[in-house]
């Protein structure tokens, strides 16, 4: 089912049992934090708070903390879905080679062209339009650790344009809000929205920049995906939701925004102003430190006239964010595949916040299989980020850390299996010796034999045989054994 808005998610949240309304007052100054931290530990709903201290508008917080919401949140049983199902748009059973077979393919290619975003006159987020005087000082942006700069909006769905392709860009970059008026952009190097603002020739002093907060949940996941350069997010939504997104021209910048959205906010950024931005706790459950980034200047606001403000919480794992990037790590392994058919599956487990760590299992047909398959996820997209590689067999569930950790700890040996190298490195990682760029570990676990210097026999695994299980079965299976 797709959801047009991020009311039919909530409405649809509430009906199924996985949301909590809060009517008791609370403080948008840290307790909404520490509810919602400890909710979201514990595998709880998500949560609407319809009474924050000096503030009309509601505020929802994790609304997708589990596999369950996020499944739902893009209409499907199971994640794995939508990958299997973009692949049979990219690699379909009986690829064209006759006239009639590309006959055969056009209606899937006109399903295609059906999800483009479609514009629109106007619709729900022009009910309330403020140009003059705009302020954000009414919307309640959460400060959510003791020790960070200020408020931050944590789940902005950041529109720029590329300013020589023309091509649109949606990302997902916190904002501090310092005033009314300002923000800071939080642009990585790494990120599109940053290379716009370098893109800006020297006659453009300005870069125009709307962010929209509360989209359906198909957008604002898509702001999350790391999508390939010029793949537009909105399109790939409008995949995700089966409809297009419709999208509406902002007021004073020649961008477009999705129409459903609860509140946008547009403005620019000058390339040549920076402020400190942080600290904030972040999703590597360690404070971000403080550093010089771009400002946002608000010009207009525009709402609906009783909006929801949607928020994420964000440090020490498990998080919400963690269900966003299982979703993606689903989504985007067959494409993965596509390049290194050799790999099975595929964890970027929580606790390594997702560009720390990754673990494959492949299917080893050769001396040097892992380190190739380390070497090409290095050079792919944004992998390259990854502080950690650690490669395993076929066989081994990637999925059961406790199973990984037993094999990693046994299969290696040190000198012969470990793989240190440098490169680019997450803005957010605080161990590195230099910002951006740092040293990188893989760990080939798999089974060795003499064409990796491995002379000796290579042990079998502890099985029992088939015949003992089944008679164990049979017997002693009404005692639960």
């Amino acid at each position: 089912m797709a959801y047009r808005d991020l009311r039919g998610f909530v409405s649809d949240l509430e009906k199924k049992g996985l949301l909590k309304r809060i009517k008791t007052e609370v403080d948008a100054n840290l307790e909404i934090t520490e509810i919602t931290d400890r909710v979201c530990k514990k595998g709880g709903p998500a949560l609407l708070f319809e009474n924050v201290r000096g503030y009309s508008m509601p505020v929802l917080t994790n609304a997708f903390g589990s596999l369950e919401r996020m499944s739902l949140a893009l209409g499907v049983g199971n994640l794995d879905d939508i990958g299997r199902e973009i692949m049979s748009f990219l690699q379909p059973p009986e690829l064209p080679s006759s006239f009639m077979d590309k006959l055969k393919a056009l209606p899937k290619l006109a399903q295609l062209s059906s999800f483009l975003p479609k514009t629109v006159k106007t619709g729900p987020c022009k009910e309330v339009i403020m140009k003059n005087s705009p302020t954000m000082e009414d919307i309640p942006v959460l400060k959510c650790w003791p020790d960070d700069g200020g408020p931050f909006i944590t789940l902005p769905l950041v529109f720029t344009r590329d300013p020589e392709s023309g091509h649109r860009n949606v990302g997902m970059y916190r904002m501090q809000v310092y005033d009314g008026r300002t923000a800071g952009m939080h642009w990585h190097i790494h990120k599109d929205g940053a290379e716009h603002l370098r893109r800006l020739s020297p006659r453009e002093r300005r870069l125009p920049v709307a962010v929209a907060i509360g989209a359906d949940p198909a957008v604002i996941y898509s702001a999350t995906a790391p999508l390939p350069h010029d793949i537009d997010e909105i399109l790939f939504a409008g995949f995700l939701r089966k409809e297009p997104v419709e999208m509406v021209r902002c007021e004073t910048v020649d961008l477009e925004v999705p129409a459903q959205s609860e509140i946008v906010l547009e403005g620019y950024v000058d390339p040549l102003e920076k402020r400190l931005e942080g600290p904030f706790g972040d999703h590597t459950g360690y404070y971000s430190l403080a550093d010089d980034y771009p400002v946002f200047h608000l010009t207009c606001v525009t709402r609906r006239k009783a909006p929801l403000y949607p928020a994420t919480i964000v440090g020490r794992p498990p998080m919400e964010d963690a269900y966003l990037g299982k979703a993606t790590e689903r989504i985007f392994l067959p494409l993965i595949r596509m390049i290194l058919p050799e790999i099975k599956d595929m964890n970027m487990p929580p606790e390594g916040v997702f560009h720390n760590c990754v673990i494959v299992s492949i299917k080893k047909s050769y001396p040097g299989h892992a380190r190739k398959v380390m070497s090409a996820l290095w050079g792919m997209g944004l992998m390259m980020l990854s502080k950690l590689l650690v490669v395993v067999d076929h066989e081994v569930d990637v999925q059961n850390l406790s199973e990984v950790a037993w094999r990693t700890f046994n299969n290696i040996d040190a000198r012969r299996d470990v793989v240190i190298m440098e490169g680019p490195l997450d803005a957010l990682d605080h161990s590195s010796p230099m910002p951006f760029y740092g040293g990188k570990m893989g760990i080939d676990a798999t089974r060795k034999g003499p064409g990796e210097g491995h002379h000796r026999e290579w042990p079998e695994d502890i099985v029992m045989t088939p015949e003992i299980r089944q008679l164990v079965d049979k017997k002693w299976g009404n005692y639960g054994i």
